[in-house]
């Protein structure tokens, strides 16, 4: 078996063809890097039985054969490799070895060669062989005249294949033989097509040919969906030119060849005519004017602009989140809006707000947010070589046991920013990153977004701050009514405006509110330079675009993110530890505050010559409102302050149901155990009637039942509350005046049957039902009547009947308002979904 040599920073070292050698930087690997462009486990070197090959593992940064990135290579004496960068990565150089000669590679057998091999008679450029000579004397390279075979998947482009408009170079050409019947692709090795994307599925997708030769393309129940021409599919036929995409790989039938382009990065983006209007005192209100503007390849453009300029506004067209009302976003070259299903995950938005729950560590933060967003079969250790990755790339490596809310400002924010790289976009859009940052920390956000772009990203960033401005490749700058006043280079922005600060320049908006900024732009040689090629009347207006080809695809499985929520909701209960004791103390101490009431040594059942108990339905009563008030505390806030994440979350495919219900069953676990605490403390000293109507030897049981019925709802009810509200500060008035409101209606304090309207309006409170359905089991209607006629006889309340049929039914309709409750809460979580998102 043939020798190879590997030449890496100076030293070389002989490969032994019985063995595979690993490559990353990994202190473990055989060839380990210090290079932050090199993934942790980044290739893996290996000889197949005919060839020495290197096989790329997904890295982020990827491996480059010929100044074209590859995932699978052939090497031969002279083959140069480089990790991370076509240029100046760090280079792996392979020769023969000294006291033999080389062969040329012997040539892959046609049955041997894998779907995704490119095959060409003809060697690669530079390529070489090693003549025979002495021993002693140093090898003598030729270049070769045999074939030698090519770079396979992701090498160079075959010269035989058809090119594709609009598509530049493929990074894989399979030509489609006879008899070929089904090809299948993801990312699993027995594929036809292997994909090393964690966006594919294991088993994404299956290209399989008619009787008529026509293709057909099949989803095999994957993750994130296939989509032809932008626009998602289940099964559908795929004619010549149609492109048809799977995670960032695209493939195109051209003649009798399958060809795939890799969306590395590298790709153009640019926004024309943007306008966006809203409903204004009965008119129109125009939010953003007409703007226009092409972002550069792997650059960093920073949007600034003085308040009300429409930045926030822009930033959610560009993302698709709120699509213009006219005008389009052109992703290379394809509509955004009408192609968003598909695109909406090369792009990664960090808004404002934190999108990570602070009270977990980072590593657990990110490792609940892959499990979200990658398919369900992808493997824990995959999705953990994923976060080592992106955690070494934003320097959080050693911060990664530690709490969000313990880190710095700067490096709160790289977190935020290491979640949206999990998924490797090409666009990363940032909301005021640096808001609150000291100057440090500011010049320290933006030399991290600098690198990202310096990586092969184009990063988008609306600030306030200018002191870091010249790190940026171009600069945006919004006046005042949401158009363009300027857009170029940093270094050239102020001379443009012919002030000498920025703090001038937006105070020269303030003063001249009626200047002409963006004429004076359109007018300037920045605009000829810059923006004029993207300034051309758009075909199609972005709000004709049907709303069923802008929605994204199904989600991963519902079961399996209600897991993934559930597991990550009860990790941020667990770390906070004051919610945990206080989430003990608050039943103990209502209940406990029942306990002060006396009842005349009577408990809850009738005593004295009346045969009645008064006391009864007062201690009910502040059972009740302990139950309302544990119940819509623990859930009050929980919907607003994940706001930020839910809205993101949402975006990249998260199911509103299956979030809705994860936070039912969580804090409804909650409410019951706090349910059966203050019942268990309220009637433990109580003398209890002997017997139950359904449970016959345990009434406490029973009447527990209706405690806990009443806590879930209440509990239904602060997450209500939390929906509806905008700020955190609301929510606790509301709360306030839902309990007392629910002490009132009880029934205990004064009669509400037989008083129309009154009585039909209590009916709606779940406290009214909550004491009804404890105080069947105590005849409460007999031993404590709330009310009496001019006899002094009791008014019977037909609730609080001694009866099995009035004890379910109180049950019942806790539960039929706690299912209102749910639907009220899923309606109410639309209004804070990206536009987009808001009909599924």
């Amino acid at each position: 078996m043939p020798q190879l040599v590997v030449d890496v920073s100076g030293q070389q070292r002989v490969l032994d063809p019985g063995r595979a050698y690993t490559i990353g930087r990994d202190p473990n690997a055989d060839f380990p890097f210090d290079d932050a462009r090199v993934s942790w486990r980044h290739a893996t070197i290996s000889f197949n039985g005919a060839n020495w090959q290197l096989d790329d593992h997904g890295s982020t940064n990827g491996s480059f054969a010929g100044g074209v990135r590859t995932q699978s290579t052939q090497l031969y004496p002279g083959a140069v490799v480089h990790l991370g960068n076509a240029q100046n990565g760090p280079r792996l150089a392979f020769s023969a070895p000294a006291a033999a000669p080389a062969a040329p590679a012997a040539a892959v057998p046609e049955q041997q060669v894998g779907i995704h091999e490119a095959t060409t008679s003809r060697a690669p450029a530079g390529a070489f062989r090693q003549e025979p000579g002495p021993a002693a004397q140093p090898p003598v390279f030729q270049q070769w005249d045999t074939p030698a075979p090519q770079p396979v998947h992701q090498g160079h482009q075959p010269v035989n294949a058809t090119p594709v408009p609009g598509m530049g170079n493929p990074t894989m050409v399979r030509s489609l033989t006879a008899g070929m019947r089904t090809i299948r692709i993801g990312r699993a090795l027995d594929n036809d097509i292997v994909v090393s994307d964690l966006q594919v599925s294991r088993h994404h997708a299956e290209l399989r040919q008619l009787a008529d030769g026509r293709w057909e393309i099949v989803d095999l129940g994957s993750h994130n969906g296939i989509f032809l021409n932008g626009q998602p599919v289940q099964r559908q036929l795929m004619g010549p030119q149609d492109r048809l995409t799977v995670g960032h790989s695209s493939f195109v039938l051209v003649g009798d060849q399958l060809q795939e382009f890799v969306d590395t990065g590298e790709v153009t983006f640019s926004a024309h005519h943007l306008t966006v209007e809203v409903d204004f005192k009965g008119g129109k209100k125009v939010l953003l004017n007409d703007v226009s503007f092409a972002v550069p390849e792997k650059s960093l453009v920073a949007v600034i602009g003085p308040s009300g300029s429409g930045k926030s506004t822009l930033l959610r067209a560009l993302t698709g989140y709120r699509p213009a009302d006219r005008g389009e976003v052109l992703y290379d070259g394809r509509n955004l809006y009408k192609q968003f299903a598909e695109l909406r995950s090369r792009i990664g938005l960090v808004p404002q707000s934190e999108i990570l729950h602070k009270e977990l560590t980072v590593r657990t933060g990110l490792k609940y947010a892959a499990r979200l967003r990658f398919p369900g079969d992808t493997e824990a250790a995959e999705r953990e070589r994923r976060i080592d990755e992106v955690l070494y790339e934003l320097r959080l490596d050693k911060r990664a046991d530690n709490r969000i809310t313990a880190l710095s400002g700067g490096q709160q924010k790289r977190v935020s920013v290491a979640l949206e790289l999990l998924t490797k976009p090409s666009l990363i859009f940032l909301d005021e990153p640096t808001s609150g940052l000291d100057p440090g920390m500011d010049r320290e956000v933006m030399q991290t977004l600098r690198g990202l772009a310096d990586d092969g990203r184009t990063v988008l960033v609306v600030t306030h701050s200018v002191a870091e401005l010249a790190l940026c490749d171009r600069l945006l700058v919004m006046a005042p009514g949401g158009s363009v006043a300027y857009f170029g280079p940093p270094s050239e922005a102020l001379h443009f405006f012919g002030y000498e600060t920025w703090a001038d320049v937006f105070q020269a908006f303030e003063n001249y509110p009626d200047h002409d900024w963006a004429g004076r732009y359109r007018g300037s040689v920045h605009y000829r330079q810059y923006s004029a090629d993207v300034d051309a009347p758009v075909q199609q207006a972005a709000a004709s675009v049907p709303r069923d080809q802008v929605r994204p695809p199904k989600p991963q499985s519902w079961g399996s993110q209600l897991w993934t929520l559930i597991s990550r909701y009860l990790a941020v209960i667990a770390s906070d530890k004051g919610f945990m004791l206080l989430s003990l103390l608050l039943p103990l101490i209502l209940g406990a505050v029942s306990m002060v009431i006396p009842d005349k040594g009577c408990g809850l059942v009738a005593c004295g010559q009346s045969g009645r108990n008064d006391y009864a339905r007062l201690i009910l009563m502040v059972v009740a409102f302990s139950a309302c008030l544990s119940g819509s505390a623990n859930s009050v806030r929980e919907l607003i302050k994940e706001r930020a994440i839910y809205e993101r979350e949402r975006a990249t495919g998260l199911s509103r149901s299956a979030y809705l219900m994860s936070k039912i069953i969580v804090l409804g676990a909650v409410s019951f155990v706090q349910g059966a605490v203050i019942s268990a403390v309220a009637f433990a000293a109580r003398t209890l009637p002997a017997e139950g109507l359904i449970f016959t030897s345990a009434p406490a049981v029973e009447m527990t039942i209706g405690v806990i019925l009443l806590s879930f709802v209440s509990m239904m009810v602060g997450l209500a509350i939390s929906a509806l509200v905008k700020t955190a500060e609301k929510t606790m008035p509301l709360l306030v005046m839902f309990a007392i409101v629910q002490m009132v209606f009880t029934g205990a304090i004064f009669q509400l049957f037989d008083k129309p309207g009154l009585e039909q309006f209590a009916w709606l409170m779940p406290a009214r039902w909550g004491v009804a359905a404890a105080g069947n089991t105590l005849d409460l209607a007999h031993v404590s009547p709330v009310a009496f006629d001019d006899n002094r006889q009791p008014l019977i309340d037909a609730l609080w009947d001694h009866s099995i049929g009035i004890l379910i039914l109180n049950w019942l309709v806790l539960i039929v308002i706690s299912t209102g409750l749910a639907f009220l809460v899923e309606r109410l979580l639309r209004r804070h979904e990206p536009e987009v998102m808001q009909e599924g």
